[in-house]
């Protein structure tokens, strides 16, 4: 099935990725994790919950770590281009037959919830607590010296169904993996902020998070970052590379946090702001899609995600598979 034609004058203006929700078992192994390891800054914690920013952030968070004994993944936050928008998302998704709500957030104005087609929740706002800039105070930086958060990746239970939905709110394909046996696109990656991707779709059993990924300045980061990790006992955290993708052409490394959320550190992607902006085609049985350079990915990145509350997840009926290290 090919991708669909570029939505460029979406009902309502999404700008990026804004933060992403957790759900975690212990603030304190967490904090050490997100804070101390990877170098993420807190703006604000109490004994329930932790705000975090990346060094070129000005709004008030990007990650918020909720306390819970059944950690999962609570809303993917976008932030909108105006006020207008959000009345005019509301509508939208009332369109869609999907479930609207005004929500409360902390250090963000109005906030509308609903959710895709397959249920991942997802939430809009236009306001959020600006913070003083940071990201020239050098004394700040430690672990992987993370700049922003850049993208997340869903399993999807049906790739084509996710990127027609995410089409209609104006999000365009930049690289997609199809499946040549059945015509049928086996993952996605789409784009709001002009790079590779916003957000990502993989085929699996879903709807799930499978990673959020932070950008960072270089590299030489990523090793230190391995370095740093294999010292202070967090080796088996490691999952997957470093390596560099042929999908996106990013530089990366896959790591798990204490309850196993999965965390991308990524850069070296590319521009896509370009309108008329051609998707890359990528056939699901080359092995440099996934991995033009390093070791092949490992079962787990396939099968391993982190549910979503309140949503079951359920087999995809696309049963195609990549290459998978043993």
């Amino acid at each position: 099935m090919p991708v669909p034609s570029p939505n460029l004058n979406p009902v309502f203006n999404i700008v990026r990725l804004s933060h992403v929700e957790l759900g975690v078992s212990n603030l304190v192994a967490s904090r050490a994790f997100y804070v101390d390891t990877l170098g993420l800054q807190v703006t604000f914690e109490s004994s329930e919950e932790i705000f975090l920013r990346a060094m070129e952030e000005r709004g008030h968070h990007c990650i918020v770590l909720k306390k819970t004994k059944n950690p999962k993944v609570n809303a993917i936050t976008f932030k909108v281009f105006s006020e207008t928008d959000l009345d005019k998302a509301e509508k939208w998704f009332r369109e869609q037959l999907s479930p609207t709500e005004w929500v409360e957030r902390p250090y963000q104005g109005r906030t509308l919830r609903s959710c895709d087609i397959h249920g991942v929740p997802i939430e809009f706002y236009h306001k959020m607590d600006r913070l003083d800039s940071i990201h020239q105070k050098y004394k700040l930086y430690r672990g992987v010296k993370p700049l922003r958060i850049d993208h997340v990746n869903c399993f999807s239970p049906d790739v084509d169904a996710s990127v027609e939905f995410w089409n209609g709110m104006g999000f365009r394909v930049t690289e997609y993996t199809e499946d040549n046996e059945s015509n049928k696109i086996w993952a996605a990656w789409m784009q709001r902020k002009g790079g590779v991707h916003d957000v990502a779709f993989t085929n699996g059993l879903g709807p799930r998070l499978h990673h959020t990924a932070f950008w960072v300045p270089t590299p030489l980061n990523i090793i230190d970052l391995c370095d740093l990790m294999a010292t202070t006992g967090y080796l088996k955290n490691i999952e997957r590379g470093p390596g560099r993708h042929g999908i996106s052409n990013a530089f990366f490394l896959y790591i798990l946090d204490p309850d196993g959320h999965r965390v991308e550190i990524y850069c070296s992607d590319y521009q896509t702001i370009d309108p008329d902006h051609e998707p890359i085609k990528w056939d699901l049985k080359d092995p440099q899609r996934q991995t033009l350079w390093g070791a092949p990915a490992p079962k787990s990145w396939f099968e391993h995600g982190t549910e979503f509350y309140g949503i079951t997840a359920r087999k995809s009926a696309l049963t195609a598979s990549p290459i998978i290290a043993p």
